[in-house]
Parts: structure tokens; sequence; C-alpha cells
């Protein structure tokens, strides 16, 4: 049974969502003051003066008989003469080992970079004042203050995470609010101003800003802060750093001085065109198919050029973090390998042979064949030699893409995934794809705690850089760890316009046959890919079914090495353990 608390309002405590009787003041008194000391021992002489000014005959007793009282409504069911395991008693007093209080949820939504919706959930937390019926008790003081300022700095955040999202409209009623109820709240007016001003109202913000200054000079005498004066003036001057759509603008501008500047023929603009097909990529859906449309023109179009090391960073500068093993467009992919195999057999420089090596092994991924490895091998070696970071973290993604030779290889892929992660520094798509690896890995290891940080980290990152693809893996995974047909159904809707064929294709039905279990007649030799182990699986439980010896040991020699791994490495799909397939193999085979 669980037991939850709540202080973000009146005193209250649930077990199993229903809310427990607490008798009187004074029981739910105590209760407070020992969740107030979070965990801490309260001697019985401290609970005496906090509950009285002037203490009865028999406080001792009543505070015991107080205890008494809330240990039978905290575990009704515990044996009598057995320990408590809620409020226990420790040496001269008590304490309450909680695990599960509003208030500390709270707190801990606020101490990581917590998303909108993370802060709404947050903030429905509070039912009132926290510790509401005991506003006047000294012992609350501190920790209502405390609570009370953090709840004002959350609403703030909770602002600035609407403003980010674009949504300034949707914030001004909650700030408008705030500012009535806490004006010397400058970071609350300077919100709303900004809040005001995106939404259109340039009036209401200065208006906004005027009463500000009034407020703090009449009543505290005290000037705005510089942050208020600053945003007054960048009003009256309309900054285009103001304006969420100033980006556009300058991307106007910036792209016509660019045509402007450069001419048609210059080979500069192949090598600026795939920098921005790179970033095509990672917006997803109608972005990444264009990207992909267009990048085999830009090889080509540079291999007629006849220049190799142009070819050669045309090919390399595509460096999109890659996470799913199937290939979206095979045969472009064929033709990509085809070209850089070309130029590196005309290039010698070492940096732009590690990128061409990474590009072939990325682009064979699923192959099963020994080039892609061994390419990706010597990409790693090279950028280790050359010590670069960026380098490196590309070679590294090649590498990952030809670590499904065998099964069983998940520990290896978590390794690469930490080490993307430690060599991202300020590339959040690389940091995002050390996460997702990570995450798979974690799935297939059985470590789904370590696979929900990793999913929920990349979660923030997405929101906070605009990569949306990245929701498409995690909500997957999380379909996986509900084990739901429903959820597996919703999920697959993400796959439409996502612009991942290779991913699409056969992912549902192959999902929900994981959730009985029940296989479907998979290809003869699995791929080499994210879905290696489960195809195994699927081909062990036919083998089984039919009686087929010979497939049977195919399957055993297969899967035998991933023994301690679930087949779920895919971080989408989950077949179970290996080993119970192992067991019935061997059971099986005569």
């Amino acid at each position: 049974m669980q037991v939850a608390f709540g202080v973000l309002g009146p005193v209250t405590a649930w077990r199993d969502g229903v809310v427990l009787a607490l008798k009187g003041p004074r029981h739910r008194a105590v209760l407070a003051r020992l969740i107030v000391a979070r965990g801490r021992v309260v001697p019985v002489d401290s609970l005496v003066a906090d509950l009285w000014t002037v203490p009865p005959d028999g406080a001792t007793s009543a505070v015991r008989t107080f205890v008494a009282a809330l240990r039978r409504a905290l575990e009704p069911d515990r044996p009598a003469r057995t320990p408590a395991e809620l409020l226990v008693t420790v040496g001269p007093g008590y304490a309450l080992r909680a695990t599960n209080v509003d208030a500390w949820r709270f707190e801990q939504a606020l101490e990581k970079n917590s998303t909108l919706n993370e802060l709404d959930e947050a903030l429905s937390l509070w039912r009132g004042p926290a510790y509401a019926e005991f506003a006047d008790a000294p012992w609350a003081h501190g920790e209502r203050s405390r609570l009370s300022e953090l709840r004002l700095t959350a609403i703030e955040r909770q602002a600035e995470a609407r403003l980010a999202l674009g949504l300034a409209a949707d914030a001004v009623p909650a700030l408008d609010a705030h500012v009535t109820e806490h004006p010397w709240r400058e970071e609350a007016w300077r919100l709303l101003a900004l809040a005001l001003y995106r939404s259109g109202r340039q009036g209401d913000a200065l208006a906004v800003l005027r009463n500000a200054r009034t407020l703090l000079v009449e009543q505290l005498g005290v000037d705005p802060s510089p942050a208020l004066q600053r945003l007054e003036t960048d009003i009256l001057n309309q900054a285009d750093h103001l304006d969420p759509q100033a980006a556009g603008r300058v991307w106007a501008q910036a792209t016509a001085a660019y045509d402007r500047a450069v001419p048609s023929t210059a080979r500069a603009r192949l090598e600026s065109t795939v920098g921005l097909l790179r970033n095509l990529a990672l917006t997803g859906g109608s972005g990444l198919e264009a990207a992909r449309e267009h990048r085999l023109a830009a090889i080509v179009a540079a291999e007629e050029l006849g220049d190799p090391e142009l070819t050669a960073r045309v090919i390399g500068l595509y460096d999109v973090p890659a996470i799913w093993t199937r290939s979206d467009d095979q045969q472009q992919a064929d033709a990509i390998v085809a070209a850089a195999e070309r130029t590196l057999a005309a290039t010698t420089q070492e940096a732009a042979r590690a990128r061409l090596l990474a590009t072939v092994a990325i682009e064979s991924r699923g192959h099963n064949g020994v080039r892609g490895l061994a390419a990706a091998q010597e990409a790693v070696e090279i950028a280790r030699r050359l010590e670069d970071p960026a380098l490196l973290a590309f070679a590294l993604n090649g590498l990952f893409m030809q670590s499904f030779y065998r099964a069983g290889l998940a520990p290896e892929r978590d390794q690469i995934g930490a080490e993307l992660i430690t060599l991202a520094r300020n590339d959040p798509a690389i940091e995002v794809l050390g996460r997702l690896i990570r995450l798979q890995a974690r799935s297939a290891l059985g470590d789904f705690e370590s696979a929900d940080e990793h999913a929920l980290a990349a979660d923030e990152l997405a929101q906070r850089f605009e990569l949306p693809l990245v929701a498409v893996f995690t909500t997957w995974y999380r379909a996986m760890r509900a084990a739901d047909e429903a959820a597996y159904r919703e999920a697959a809707t993400l796959l439409d316009g996502a612009g991942m064929p290779g991913l699409a294709e056969g992912l549902l039905p192959l999902a929900l046959q994981s959730l009985d279990l029940l296989p479907a007649t998979p290809p003869a030799e699995p791929r080499g890919d994210l879905l290696l182990e489960a195809h195994w699986c699927q081909i062990a439980k036919t083998a089984i079914e039919q009686d087929d010896q010979a497939t049977m040991k195919r399957a055993l020699e297969a899967l035998t090495p991933a023994a301690d791994e679930l087949a779920a490495g895919s971080g989408v799909v989950n077949f179970g353990p290996v080993r119970l397939y192992l067991e019935e193999l061997k059971s099986a085979q005569a």
C-alpha cells in the first residue's frame, strides 16, 4: 500500500489515493511537525513544546496517544506488537519515514530544467497555502516561507517556459494575477510586460512597466532594477531580440545577402547547401525527406566538378546523427556509399577520410557485411588519433550502426552512447543520439530505471533545441514500457509524416506481436540491426512450433551471447528475457 502526504494546503494523508482520517488538529500537528523534520528524529519534549504554549499535565502521554492514533491510521493492517514502518520510534522521539510528500515532489521538479508540462504538474500539487492550518505555529514559519517562495519562482519559470514556446498570450492571465498578489516581485513585472509585448500589446506592456516604476518609487523608495529599465528602453525601440519573429527577418536578410555576394557557380555554395540540409534533416518530417532528396544531388554535383577534396567535404559535412538501423532509402544509401568509396580512393587527408569512412559505415547499416564494420573501426581510430571530438562523435555513430553483427552487444552500444554524451559538449543533437543509444542499450539490459532517465533527458533537450524526431523514439519507448496496445497504436501515429519509412515499415505489427509473443514467419536470416534479437526470438518460437531442429540450432547459437539480456534492444519493442527462449530451445531439441 502506498501512503502519500500532502502539506501544500491542509495537511493530509492518502493511502492508495483514499484520504485518511487523521482525527483532531493536534494529530495533524504531530504529523506536520514530523514532515517538516524530513526524516530526522523529533524528541518527544520538542513535540510537547511545539504543540502547547503552556503544556498541560500529561502532555507527554498525550503525544504518545496522538502517535499511536496516527500509526493506526497510516498502517491499519500492521499486526499487533510489530514495529511500525512509517512513524517509527527512535531513541527519545519519533521520525516519519516518508518518501512521497507533495512538497518534496514539487521541490524535485524545480531542481532540474523542467519542461512546461512538468512545471504545470508541479504547481497543480498546491491545494492552498503550505501547512495551511499551522500558519501561526512557530515551527512551521520557516518551511512555509521557503515553500511559498519556491512556488512564486515556479510561477515565473512557468511563464518563461510559455514565452519560450511562443505562448505569450497564454502567459498573460497568470502573470497578471501574480503581480497583483505579489507586487514587489520585479521579475514578475518584467515577464508580464514581455508577454504583453509579444502578444502585440505594446501600449499595455509600457503601462505595466510604468505601474511597476510608480509602485517601487512611491512605496519603497527605490528605482526599478536595470532589467526592468532595459526592457522599457527595448520596447520603446522595438528591439529585434524581443520579437520572436526577429529570427525570421534575420534569416531572410542573411540569405538575400548571401545570394547577392556569392556567385551561383561558386563551389562554396555546395558546402553551404550541405550545412543547410543537415539542419533541415534535424527538423524531421518533410524537412528530413527534402534533405534526403537533395543530398545525393549535392554529392553528384561535387563529383562533376572533379575536386575530390570538395566532394569529401560535401559527403562528410552531412553528419546527421542516425539512431535507427534500417535505411529510409536503400538505393540512395548505396549510391552514397559508392561515391564515398570513390572519393576515399582519391583522398589522403586524414580527417576527410575519417568522415568518408564514417559515412560508409552509417549508410551501409543493416547489410551484415564486413566493410561497414571495418570502415567504422578505421574512422574511430583516425578520429582518436587526431583528438577531434566532433569527428569522433560522427565515427562512433558509424560504429553504433555496425554493432549488430551478432546478438548480445548491448553493453558495447551502451559504452558508445556514454562516450557520445561525454563528447557532445555544445552539440545537443549528439547528446540526444547518445541518450537514445543508451535508452536502447539499457532496455536490452533490463535496466529500465536508467533508460527512463535517458528518455527524459532526451525529451528535455528536444524541447529546448527544437528536435521533433526525438519524441518518436521516446514515445515508442514508453509504449514498450507500458506494454499496452493502445499506447503502441498512439505511438504509431507519430510515424505518419515523420519522414522515416525505414522505422515505420512493419513496426506496429511487430510491436503488437510482442505483447503476446505470438510470432509470425520472420526472415530466414535477420538483418544486423536493432531488431536482431527480436527477430531471432520470433524464429525460435516458429522453429519450436514446427519442430525445425536445424533452425532451432541456429537460433540457439545466435541468441546465446544475449542470454543475460532482454529482447528489447530497439527500445521500441520487448520480447522479454532471451534466456526463456534459450530454455525453450534447449528443451525442444531432440
